[in-house]
């Protein structure tokens, strides 16, 4: 029963940006996602998060669509180059996507990942 009780002062305890990390957390588990804390550049993975932001970053002659992907440990930045819009994209979707890790200005990144939108849950 101590179990419970701990969880229950942590649930009342907590504040909600912390719970919802650690619930984003739970469901990339459950998936079988690495998390973006352990992601290593170079590697194949699989990550499961939500959407913090979309924005069009128009560079040179092509663009670009970057979203952040939190997984409620880390950030992953998806890049798809060459697009402008990708429907089912927007802040505050989860999404799974699967592609090679690399690093860009000290931050992880995922060019043009192949993508499974999920449903709210």
């Amino acid at each position: 029963m101590s179990g419970y009780w701990r969880r229950l002062v942590r649930r009342l305890t907590s504040d909600v940006a912390e719970l919802d990390a650690d619930d984003l957390s739970r469901k990339a588990e459950a998936v079988g996602a690495v998390k973006a804390c352990d992601c290593k550049s170079g590697e194949e993975v699989i990550v499961l998060g939500r959407l913090r932001s979309v924005e069009l970053c128009p560079r040179d002659a092509a663009a670009t669509l970057e979203a952040e992907l939190y997984d409620g440990t880390e950030g992953v930045t998806l890049v798809w180059l060459g697009r402008r819009r990708i429907a089912g994209i927007e802040p505050g979707r989860t999404i799974k996507a699967r592609g090679r890790i690399a690093v860009r200005d000290g931050r992880k990144v995922l060019y043009n990942p192949y993508y499974e939108l999920q449903n709210a849950s």
